[in-house]
């Protein structure tokens, strides 16, 4: 989890902590749930039905040309997935959206493209597309040009009606956009909701610039009309995660009163409803939101938290959600609890049994594999940041024996050791989730991991750096593609690695036999091909700038 940079509905636990609310609120959900849920989607699910979407999987640009080409002539739109098996918001959305019969019968009216990030060409697609961070989904029209990016984490039925807006958008949101910043009153309602509920977090600064992206959403949400109040608050919070960013802090001007803000969210969190709208947001961000609007040891920090906290309770324990939403309902509550404290804080002793019964609760009720690759993962984190680590180790141990792709799990086993200070068993753990992982792409990430592993952990040992780091270079051998998107970054960051920890006339040496190796990759791509750069750019220090000069990346 340290390397990587996200649906079951069952009866809650009757193992609820004493004075626990949940077995009320469960008979409430399964009500509810049953009230929502229409007779044909019902029918299909009690009948086992498998996911029956007609996926494009291509190999390379001409197969995603064909898969435009025949969109364009059936007069479709295109829905493009990118993703990995291992990971695990990956197979959230599986788990919940695309296993949905509803989800399958509007699929029908698109043409879907998975992109796996470890098929051959995935990662220069991947660039064509602007696309980073697993998983990713975006909506292009029939002639190819992008509709909208959609939200992947927000809970399935909100994901769905997200979806249908953006199918029946009648402008790409880039054009939405710019009509909300020049006459804000000429756009619809569903204007609004495309803009509210775009994927920001996946924007990739396509239509605003990451230091641009707070003041521009706060303006947006300052000139949605009062009917709208549903998308003014969505936009408001996207403003406040793009200024709790680290790139939204250091380029803020002048420091801001929050006290608005905060009251606004107090508002969110308070409302079931609201905060069912804003899922995503008050299970992923309570800490950092938290941290943003308050400050330590004030009272607005305390009610903040107080109220946060009793949210992420009830949604926890509320048995519409999906598992996976839960347990990040969990984190989140830990995350919360560990704002402010020192580092190596425990947590009370009430909060730590919550966490294991949530978690054990998890463990007993996810039966897919698909969906504990998911849930599972979170779980082994909760358990993690709340302290207990043997009960976090005996749930990944039990998890490598039926996981799809148990090299995840070892890295949380890695971080586990590391946290107890067991150097020998992390990077093994490291070593062994390289060793075992599958997949160009996460070879090389896996592997990048590995060496950044052994740089902090064991850098006296120049002999096992320099082995992994040649092993790492060993996998780009004969791939076309190899130094784009996803592969390009994780070489980038274990160059970094290597060059500050090469002083010294052994690692120097060490240095000098890895670029070496790195030639021999750089001269069999053509001159002019893009990745030639950026492969001749690897164990390389970058040149100083002279003094007052600011980086091109940076303006």
């Amino acid at each position: 989890m340290l390397v990587l940079g996200a649906c079951s509905r069952s009866p809650e636990s009757p193992e609820s902590p004493a004075g626990d609310p949940s077995a009320s609120i469960a008979a409430a959900a399964s009500a509810a749930l049953a009230a929502t849920i229409t007779p044909e989607v019902a029918a299909a699910v009690s009948a086992g039905a498998e996911p029956a979407i007609a996926w494009r999987e291509p190999h390379g640009q001409a197969e995603v040309e064909a898969a435009f080409a025949e969109a364009q002539k059936l007069g479709q739109p295109v829905f493009v997935y990118w993703g990995a098996v291992w990971c695990p918001p990956c197979n959230q959305v599986r788990a919940t959206v695309f296993n949905r019969p509803d989800f399958i019968a509007k699929s029908r009216g698109f043409v879907a493209i998975y992109l796996d990030g470890d098929q051959p060409g995935a990662q220069k697609l991947g660039a064509r597309f602007k696309v980073r961070g697993y998983p990713t989904m975006i909506l292009f029209r029939p002639d190819g040009s992008e509709l909208t990016r959609l939200p992947g984490e927000v809970d399935a039925q909100k994901y769905l009606q997200v979806l249908a807006l953006g199918l029946g958008a009648a402008r790409p949101v880039r054009q939405v956009l710019a009509q909300a910043q020049s006459a804000p009153a000429k756009l619809s309602a569903d204007d609004w909701r495309l803009l509210a509920y775009y994927a920001w977090d996946t924007d990739e600064q396509q239509l605003v610039g990451k230091h641009s992206l707070a003041p521009t959403l706060r303006r947006l949400a300052a000139a949605c009309p009062p009917a709208q109040a549903e998308a003014a608050t969505r936009l408001a919070l996207q403003a406040l995660l793009a200024e709790a960013g680290e790139e939204g802090k250091a380029n803020a001007k002048v420091p801001r009163n929050h006290a608005a803000a905060r009251e606004k969210l107090l508002t969110v969190l308070a409302d079931d409803a609201l905060a069912r709208q804003n899922l995503d947001i008050v299970t992923n961000y309570a800490q950092e939101l938290s941290g943003l609007l308050t400050a330590p040891g004030t009272p607005e920090r305390e009610q903040l938290a107080s109220v946060w906290a009793a949210t992420l309770d009830r949604l926890t324990a509320d048995a519409r959600l999906s598992q996976g939403d839960r347990m990040a309902a969990l984190v989140s509550r830990i995350a919360l609890a560990r704002l402010g404290a020192p580092k190596d804080a425990p947590l009370s002793a009430v909060l730590q049994e919550h966490v294991r019964l949530q978690t054990a609760r998890a463990d007993r009720e996810v039966a897919s594999d698909i969906e504990r690759q998911a849930v599972m993962t979170s779980a082994a984190h909760a358990l993690s940041q709340a302290g207990l680590l043997g009960d976090s180790d005996r749930l990944l141990n039990a998890e490598l024996k039926r996981s799809h792709s148990p090299y995840y799990a070892m890295l949380q086993l890695a971080a586990n050791a590391g946290q107890r200070g067991d150097k020998g068993a992390a990077l093994g753990w490291y070593e062994r989730a390289y060793k075992e992982s599958r997949g160009p792409a996460t070879r090389v990430q896996w592997g990048a991991s590995y060496v950044s592993a052994l740089v902090e952990l064991a850098p006296e040992d120049a002999a096992r750096i320099a082995q992994a780091a040649a092993s790492v270079l060993g996998e780009l051998k004969g791939q076309p593609d190899a130094f784009y998107d996803r592969t390009a970054r994780s070489l980038e960051r274990m160059s970094g690695k290597l060059l500050a920890w090469s002083h010294g006339a052994e690692r120097a040496a060490v240095l000098g036999r890895l670029r070496a190796q790195r030639d021999g990759l750089c001269t069999v791509l053509p001159a002019g091909d893009a990745q030639r750069a950026t492969c001749e750019g690897l164990l390389v220090a970058p040149a100083r700038l002279p003094a007052g000069a600011r980086s091109a990346t940076h303006t």
